[in-house]
């Protein structure tokens, strides 16, 4: 695994440098390089490494999560908090509901089935969103009016919204959801437990390093506690729903309230960190990737998503309607929605594992939703980022 990790290390930092010249993302090699070397393809990368792929996407998934947060100041956040909390379910719930009306007779799928195709595919891509939108707010693009800001809240809460509705739609098909109204009502339980643990923790940490100076050791600390809090998603759902990168994102964000010195320098060090993470979550999220099963979706699935997107597009449209936002604000806020990746390679192969008879339909859906829309989402955001977010002087 270690030469693994070395070859694809050497070969993503020349890719990335490569493509930056071109001004291309440089998350498109790496994306590539997972696709080619993972077990669908060429199959180079060693059985431990896939073993241990979800850990190191988790991982990657909170560097970035943490540094995010430590970007978004309170101030902020209220300016943009009813337009954030708009895009976490409007544009998956559009998307979701024209999914749900065209997979039925386009793909041959039972509404049930089709209801968990949609559910899958409808969730925006953390993993693309997050680092762009660090990315201009480092850059001092569109922070004048929050816009970064606001996406990244927005895609952290649309990630909770789609997993929850996928939860109810497999537990209608297992017949052991409960009431739709009862599952449904875990999502604000869900963002409210997510927000109090992050917030907990991130004051509890603050007061332990004004006590005590623990140089070079913050970073580790908080990474530790983050990675504890998405186990006990896991590990509680049961219990009391847990949206765990909320909590990770508000943990930055406390840490940043309390002391903005000590984030500004714990951003730095994770900053360093995501060179390394960035390559670890692109490639592995590519690994996941099966041309082969994406092949098998076809026309027919290519239209389905295409649909899907045109009406994601108009729900987030809607969702940032009556703002301050001109109008090509509110074209970059659609384009940034667009792109999927994280939650299709995570839970794309579940209605599959658990005996859906559609699940080899759905799967090729999803893993074709990756290949249509992450790298080119990536492209698309870039390009249209630099030509209509205006620079906070």
């Amino acid at each position: 695994m270690a030469v693994n990790l070395a070859v694809i290390i050497i070969v993503c930092l020349l890719l990335d440098s490569l493509l930056r010249r071109l001004r291309i993302p440089g998350l498109l090699g790496m994306l590539a390089v997972g696709i080619v070397a993972g077990p669908h393809v060429l199959d180079l990368l060693s059985p431990e490494l896939i073993s241990v792929s979800g850990d190191f996407r988790r991982i990657a998934l909170i560097v970035i999560l943490l540094r995010a947060g430590m970007k978004t100041n309170a101030a902020t956040l209220l300016k943009v908090g009813k337009r954030a909390l708009l895009l976490s379910f409007v544009p998956s719930l559009v998307e979701g509901t024209a999914v749900f009306l065209v997979a039925a007779p386009l793909l041959g799928l039972p509404w049930l089935e089709a209801a968990i195709l949609a559910s899958v595919v409808a969730a925006v891509s953390p993993a693309v969103v997050v680092p762009s939108m660090i990315g201009f707010m480092e850059r001092r693009l569109g922070t004048g009016k929050g816009i970064p800001s606001m996406l990244l809240a927005g895609s952290a809460g649309d990630n909770v919204f789609v997993i929850v509705v996928f939860g109810v739609m497999m537990g209608l098909y297992a017949g052991s959801g409960g009431s739709i109204a009862a599952q449904l009502a875990r999502i604000p339980v869900s963002v409210a437990s997510g927000i109090l643990l992050g917030a907990l923790a991130g004051y509890l940490w603050h007061r332990v390093f004004a006590r005590h100076r623990l140089a070079g050791k913050k970073v580790l600390l908080l990474i530790g506690t983050a990675i504890l809090m998405t186990w006990m998603e896991d590990r509680f759902s049961d219990i009391v729903p847990l949206a765990s990168l909320l909590g990770v994102m508000t943990l930055g964000f406390i840490i940043l309230e309390k002391s903005e010195d000590v984030a500004h320098r714990i951003s730095d060090a994770l900053g360093r960190i995501w060179v390394f993470a960035e390559i670890l979550l692109f490639v592995l999220v590519g690994a996941q990737v099966n041309v082969h099963v994406a092949w098998q979706a076809g026309l027919a699935g290519t239209a389905v998503i295409l649909t899907g997107l045109l009406f994601r597009s108009a729900g987030t449209w809607l969702s940032v309607l009556g703002s301050e936002l001109n109008a090509r604000e509110r074209f970059f806020t659609v384009a940034a929605y667009l792109p999927k990746a994280t939650v299709q390679a995570a839970i794309g192969s579940v209605p599959l594992t658990m005996g859906v008879p559609g699940g080899e339909i759905i799967l090729a859906v999803a893993v074709l939703a990756i290949l249509l829309t992450a790298a080119p989402g990536a492209v698309l955001i870039r390009f249209a980022g630099e030509r209509c977010l205006e620079k906070e002087q």
